[in-house]
């Protein structure tokens, strides 16, 4: 608790001198599109930033808890995609006046539903296409474009975006997937908070082992 204040993740404006910014899951209407508790975006109209998103195709988008999505950041959905099997792409079926009924889905090019992990940071205008993947704790650097699955705790930038770095090595990746701190509730949450934001590896490390093994 913060000058008597608990964390809400259905507080829309989780910081009050930023009006701007927004807990994304309140704000949701849509039924295809899942978000996690705490999860923010710097702007005030995350779904407008879903793009392409047909309900007849039925694919979805879900965002897991506590990620930090930045301003301009795109999610492309499975709409954007053509059919590239006959010898137009032109989307007749969606447009007034052809005479074409919607193909099945299976002669489009649907990649299935956009997922992302906990505790992600996406950095500004970034674009995300669809049926990607991106692990917990990944990095997406601004501007970049994610065409290709992410795994959790890696750094990717660029277009296309490819994988810079691990965050950490494979034994701390390992535990901190085993702890799962984003599934806790905020009071143990609030408890974790010295080891979530210590830069001394080691001492995590051996923290987050202790407390597994307890």
């Amino acid at each position: 608790m913060k000058n008597g204040i608990l964390p809400d993740p259905n507080r829309v404006h989780p910081v009050p001198a930023a009006q701007y910014m927004t807990h994304v899951k309140p704000t949701i209407t849509c039924p295809n599109v899942i978000v996690g508790d705490f999860t923010y975006y710097d702007g005030e109209d995350f779904q407008s930033r879903v793009t392409h998103h047909y309900e007849f195709l039925g694919d979805r988008l879900i965002i897991g808890k506590f990620c930090q999505i930045a301003a301009g950041v795109e999610f492309v959905m499975n709409g954007a995609n053509h059919q590239m099997s006959a010898v137009s792409t032109y989307p007749f079926y969606i447009m007034e006046g052809w005479e074409m009924s919607p193909p099945p889905l299976d002669a489009l090019p649907l990649k299935g539903d956009t997922v992302v992990g906990n505790d992600v940071w996406i950095g500004q205008n970034a674009t995300i296409l669809p049926g990607i993947h991106i692990g917990d704790g990944a990095i997406i650097g601004l501007n970049s474009v994610v065409g290709s699955d992410i795994p959790a705790y890696a750094v990717a930038a660029g277009n296309p975006a490819r994988v810079v770095r691990m965050r950490f090595d494979d034994g701390l990746i390992e535990l901190l997937e085993r702890l799962k701190w984003w599934d806790k509730p905020i009071e143990e949450v609030n408890a974790l908070i010295p080891l979530l934001t210590c830069p001394d590896l080691e001492k995590v490390r051996r923290e987050i082992a202790a407390i597994l093994e307890a």
